[in-house]
């Protein structure tokens, strides 16, 4: 049982050795890349070691318990923990999405609903910086439209984590189960007669992409460059700052007109690209990553929802994982752990249902 988790050692010996050398820390991408997957494994070799030193302690016990008949007690407790390491290891065993371990980019889109869409999407993204700040992330919107009344008709936001994340803890690993339709019931702003109205806004999650992820070739590039609308400043509508950035063989777009440079447009608008390429390759490349993102937003209609959030009853449902609460309020304050958490156990649930 577990004889694979010998190469895996193997393997951590190899990279605790590389990661040693002054050689590999000239290269900042390639430490990171080494880091993450050092960290992917030595949670895997501790636990592996654990259920080995329990497996000698069951046995020690039995030894004892034939002159001392208390020793029994300690091989059944000893044994009830190897069982529950067991169920743990073949946890962090079963193959995981390979962008878990990186960083993300978030979109969130105004649907149905007009303006009280705008309105719920800026208190998506207010609850998922909440919750990126709670973990310890950073958060930086990349672009945004705004409405009229405050809220967005679309905004992208860059989640990262502060060093390196045990394994299944990055923000692309947890926020993916974002992607999708979220339906909200309340009262708009804007209704008089005190109304429960239904309006949708969606969300798309990928994975940040590094340079070396993947090869971008500049003359693949059409950027164009016009004058940036809304809130900003008074260099707002006067310089052609706002940047366009077309892939022409896949026709993705990306565009960012939050920043006042032309030159941080750019740099923005390549992140969000190199994204989208990602994801697109992804998707293309491997079946599982493209069955999981089919979840996620293409169009934000009501009838794809996700989750549902009424305000009246004070209520959040999951119609994926059928997790129910009624403390919305806090969860739209950032307290979205237990949510993902459900959605965390179902995908791992039907990850050890497909090895069987």
């Amino acid at each position: 049982m577990f004889e694979a988790v010998e190469g895996l050692a193997a393997e951590q010996l190899e990279l605790e050795q590389r990661l040693a050398e002054p050689a590999t820390h000239a290269d900042q991408v390639l430490a990171k890349r080494l880091n993450q997957r050092y960290a992917e494994l030595t949670s895997i070799v501790r636990t592996w070691r654990e259920w080995q030193s329990l497996g000698d302690d069951i046995e020690a016990a039995r030894e004892l318990a034939a002159e001392d008949p208390e020793f029994a007690l300690e091989a059944e407790a000893a044994a009830a923990a190897r069982a529950a390491t067991a169920e743990k290891l073949q946890q962090l065993l079963v193959p995981r999405d390979a962008s878990d371990s990186k960083d993300a980019i978030l979109e969130v889109k105004s649907g149905e609903g007009g303006e009280e869409s705008a309105l719920f999407a800026g208190d998506l993204l207010r609850m998922y910086t909440r919750y990126a700040e709670q973990r310890g992330w950073r958060t930086e919107v990349l672009d945004s439209t705004p409405s009229d009344m405050g809220g967005y008709k679309s905004v992208t936001m860059a989640v990262k984590a502060k060093g390196t994340p045990e394994p299944g803890e990055a923000p692309f690993a947890l926020l993916k189960f974002e992607g999708g339709v979220h339906r909200v019931q309340r009262v708009p702003v804007t209704e008089s007669q005190g109304r429960v109205h239904t309006s949708a806004a969606g969300v798309l999650v990928m994975p940040e992409a590094e340079q070396v992820d993947l090869v971008i070739d500049d003359n693949d590039l059409r950027i164009d460059v016009y004058r940036s609308s809304g809130p900003g400043g008074q260099s707002v509508n006067t310089t052609d700052s706002a940047v366009r950035i077309t892939h022409v063989p896949t026709g993705i777009v990306a565009s960012c007109q939050n920043e006042k440079s032309q030159l941080q447009n750019k740099e923005s608008a390549m992140r969000i690209l190199r994204a989208r390429l990602l994801a697109a390759a992804e998707e293309e490349a491997n079946a599982v990553a493209s069955a999981a993102r089919k979840s996620q937003i293409r169009t934000v209609d009501r009838s794809e929802r996700i989750r549902t959030y009424n305000f009246p009853e004070n209520r959040i449902s999951d119609h994926r994982t059928g997790y129910k609460s009624y403390n919305l309020d806090t969860v739209l304050d950032g307290e979205l752990g237990p949510v993902i958490d459900s959605c965390v156990q179902a995908d791992l649930a039907s990850r050890l249902e497909a090895l069987d």
